[in-house]
């Protein structure tokens, strides 16, 4: 899915891009290790940061002990997350990875090299499912209806505008809004490349199974009924005429 380019000045005046991969978790010690890891291997320059969203568990010790920079927001909900990593972390190029293992962080490269080439503000990795488990029946048929929410919404073709896998340039970053608490986050960035006109691109990528012992902290009606109400009101915004201004200027 395309919008109309916006070009984004990404590469500074001394060649390099700074590239900041942000791994929101919530009690995820079993699988955040292997997906900083997994990103570091990827992207051998970037700075991985690992935002500890009110954990129980050894989150935080294990993506220290991988070499990650941890961040803590104690306000529980992954737009809380997401919001405190993009208001501490300064880079041109930002890839959101979810810390539970199911995504492939191994095409982390080249979704950057695509959004670099490609004059790109959004590289979404779409979920391909690897075996017939990966994707749970209610998640899957709610990932389609809300999809088509927000297509018929906002006249978009999203196919997996949910997927926790995405890339985003420096000025996307700069001028979200970040306004949601939870899930909805998801939403929120899909409707604002829409809406503000930013270039952005779906890839379709493997996604896979949690480990043993790993469980998801989506809530399907809940959270999906959260998220469809966010499309709404969204959607409700834009025809007052009433948009969120940006967090800040680009740095």
């Amino acid at each position: 899915m395309t919008t109309p380019a916006v070009p984004a000045p990404l590469v500074r005046q001394d060649g390099r891009v700074r590239v900041a991969v942000v791994v929101p978790c919530f009690d995820e010690a079993l699988t955040v290790g292997g997906v900083v890891d997994g990103v570091r291997a990827a992207l051998p320059g970037a700075q991985v940061h690992v935002v500890d969203n009110a954990s129980s568990d050894a989150t935080a010790a294990v993506a220290t002990a991988h070499g990650a920079v941890v961040h803590r927001e104690p306000r529980p909900g992954k737009g809380h997350a997401v919001r405190r990593a993009f208001e501490d972390v300064d880079a041109d190029v930002y890839v959101l990875i979810d810390g539970d293992g199911t995504y492939d962080a191994a095409a982390a490269g080249a979704l950057v090299d695509l959004l670099l080439a490609g004059g790109h503000d959004v590289v979404v990795g779409t979920r391909r499912p690897a075996s017939a488990t990966a994707h749970r029946p209610g998640h899957a048929a709610g990932n389609r209806a809300l999809n088509g929410l927000v297509n018929g919404l906002f006249g978009t073709g999203y196919t997996d505008m949910l997927s926790g896998y995405r890339v985003m340039s420096r000025a996307f970053v700069a001028s979200f809004p970040a306004r949601s608490a939870g899930f909805e986050v998801e939403t929120e960035m899909a409707v604002h490349a829409a809406v503000g006109g930013f270039s952005s691109v779906e890839v379709p990528l493997g996604f896979t199974d949690r480990p043993a012992g790993s469980v998801s902290k989506l809530r399907t009606v809940r959270d999906g009924l959260r998220i469809a109400a966010c499309a709404v009101r969204l959607r409700g915004s834009r025809r007052a005429g009433t948009s969120a201004p940006g967090r800040s200027p680009v740095r």
